[in-house]
């Protein structure tokens, strides 16, 4: 978590996280869910909108562009690196 989205973590940026297991692959979709139940401390209205982040929110996988890996759909790997930054700042 990057660009003040760490703020909505108690401030921590880096999380190491090993997901149950479940019948279907792990997608996008999932892993937002996930992280919105088990890691997200305050105000999710910042970080999510519906089932996906709120625009002004950068999504990488492996530092490529989520919309350019399928985004919500992507099938998440073994050792994946997904990183949000928020792009959003208060003036």
């Amino acid at each position: 978590f990057r660009g003040g989205a760490e703020l909505l973590f108690d401030g921590v940026k880096k999380h190491q996280v090993t997901l149950p297991c479940q019948p279907e692959p792990w997608d996008i979709r999932n892993l937002l869910k996930w992280i919105k139940e088990n890691l997200l401390k305050e105000r999710p209205e910042l970080f999510m909108q519906g089932e996906s982040v709120r625009p002004g929110i950068l999504v990488l996988i492996n530092d490529a562009d989520w919309e350019l890996m399928g985004e919500l759909d992507y099938k998440l790997q073994d050792q994946d690196n997904v990183v949000f930054i928020s792009t959003l700042h208060g003036g």
